[in-house]
């Protein structure tokens, strides 16, 4: 698993793409964060970072099937996916190998945005006077978050040896899951009767829940149920060429 591991970030890190998928990520961040006038830090009265957690997973939609797309489609593509199962490793290991990589990814695209934590708390009146606790939950959330997002697009790039149909089914099944119950929510069907049971399947609810800074063993064992239950239909889609 190790050596898939280091073999893709290595691939990250030696090419433009995880440069291009950073720096795309924190320029975007910077202009809402600093520039836009609607979500600029600087025009708020009092300390805060929702603008970070509610125009993150919106990127991370598009970001992350953009960085797992190719795990698979390209191996697929390339022929190289028959090499790759004749190592002395399992399945599971490879996924589990490429997962961990593209975590780290966008582990690194988070890392800097530490630095809005430090500016907001210089910019706090008085100095350091802001929800600490409440911006903790919310990385914490928005790591879970990308790490079902992760599982989502590998899932979907060992569906097809296409590139481009990989990231367009990621981004649909990552905006399905996450907001896509709670639009089935608001149908007159439910509404006023399961509407808060059929929003409990969809990411946003539980990703919301934590960033208010409690963190309820609930909405770790959903995240962590997600990322598994993809994981495992990546299994199943790549022991089917077995069958």
């Amino acid at each position: 698993m190790l050596s898939i591991f280091f073999k893709e970030a290595n691939a990250f890190f030696s090419s433009l793409i995880g440069y291009i998928v950073i720096g795309v990520f924190l320029v975007i961040m910077g202009l809402v964060m600093f520039v836009f006038p609607d979500t600029s830090l600087l025009n708020y009265n009092y300390a805060t970072l929702d603008q970070l957690f509610e125009i993150a997973p919106i990127i991370f939609v598009f970001l992350i099937p953009a960085i797992t797309m190719r795990s698979f489609a390209e191996e697929q593509q390339a022929g190289t996916i028959e090499l790759l199962v004749t190592r002395p490793i399992t399945d599971l290991q490879i996924i589990l190998g490429k997962y961990l990589a593209s975590l780290l990814l966008v582990a690194f695209a988070l890392l800097p945005t530490g630095l809005y934590y430090y500016t907001v708390y210089q910019l706090g009146s008085p100095e350091g006077n802001l929800d600490s606790g409440a911006i903790l939950g919310s990385y914490i959330g928005l790591f879970l978050l990308a790490g079902a997002f992760a599982a989502i697009g590998l899932f979907a790039s060992s569906l097809s040896s296409n590139q481009i149909v990989s990231f367009l089914l990621a981004a649909f099944l990552c905006f399905f899951i996450h907001w896509g119950f709670d639009f089935l929510s608001r149908l007159p069907a439910f509404v006023g009767r399961v509407d808060d049971v059929v929003q409990m399947f969809g990411i946003d609810y539980h990703y919301n829940s934590i960033s208010r800074g409690l963190l309820d063993t609930r909405d770790i064992l959903y995240f962590f149920s997600v990322i598994a239950l993809f994981i495992m239909m990546t299994l199943v889609s790549l022991e089917r060429r077995k069958w």
